[in-house]
């Protein structure tokens, strides 16, 4: 079960380098999410980059303690990750069952890495493991279901925005430029329309970004490569000393 792990973590989740498979939308996403500001409005995002980084460095317990953070806010790969972790026992005792509930709830939005995993598991699990999952998952899915977890993002997303079109002037024509920071501390500049585009702050469009990335499968959208600069998406770094944070 170690491959999902590897194409998961080792690829960085959705935030993987650059390739000519992705679309602008999501490449300028994937450095949308290593940004400070971006991720105070994206739980799911923060806490799936913390989580990442703990996990690298074999903080196996901390990491899961953040995945679970991110799947609150209807994080899928999270999700998919705390399967792994619990199916491995790494970072807490293995429990099957468990790990068979979250890797359930990351395969609901049918995607297709996690929909294979999730048979995988439910083939290995015996007859009262398979009766005590039915019955965990249906808490799991309470808690952590797309139906209670989508809202608690959306919340967020829309906060962020409001906070953008509210203290900004120029946004709505788009004369805003926003200057970010990465959570290393370097500096980009970004056109408004650009940053506060819909795919990454209307909660229908949000989703529909994420289904996009979500719905090709892991293996090809993993490069354990030294990381590559993003070009041509529109940001570039921050020269004026006097920018602030946005």
């Amino acid at each position: 079960m170690l491959a999902l792990t590897a194409a998961l973590v080792l690829g960085g989740l959705a935030a993987s380098p650059a390739h000519a498979g992705k679309s602008v939308e999501e490449r300028r996403f994937d450095l949308f999410s290593s940004l400070g500001s971006f991720q105070t409005y994206h739980p799911d995002v923060r806490y799936r980059e913390q989580a990442m980084k703990l996990y690298r460095e074999g903080r196996y317990e901390e990491a899961l303690r953040r995945f679970e953070r991110a799947a609150r806010y209807a994080d899928k790969p999270s999700q998919a990750m705390l399967a792994e972790m619990y199916w491995q026992g790494r970072g807490a005792p293995a429990d099957r069952v468990l790990a068979y509930a979250w890797m359930d709830l990351s395969a609901e939005r049918d995607y297709p890495d996690f929909v294979r995993f999730r048979e995988r598991y439910w083939e290995q699990l015996d007859a009262d493991e398979r009766a005590q999952a039915r019955i965990r998952g249906q808490a799991m899915l309470d808690e952590y279901g797309d139906a209670v977890a989508r809202p608690r993002l959306e919340a967020w997303l829309r906060r962020g925005l409001t906070s953008a079109t509210g203290s900004r002037t120029g946004y709505v024509s788009g004369a805003l430029q926003v200057t970010a920071y990465s959570t290393s501390g370097e500096a980009y500049s970004f056109h408004g329309h650009e940053y506060y585009a819909d795919s990454y702050w209307k909660p229908r469009e949000y989703w529909r970004l994420q289904d996009e990335i979500w719905r090709a499968p892991v293996r090809e959208r993993v490069d354990v490569g030294a990381p590559e600069t993003v070009r041509g998406i529109g940001p570039e770094p921050a020269t004026d000393a006097g920018d602030a944070k946005p």
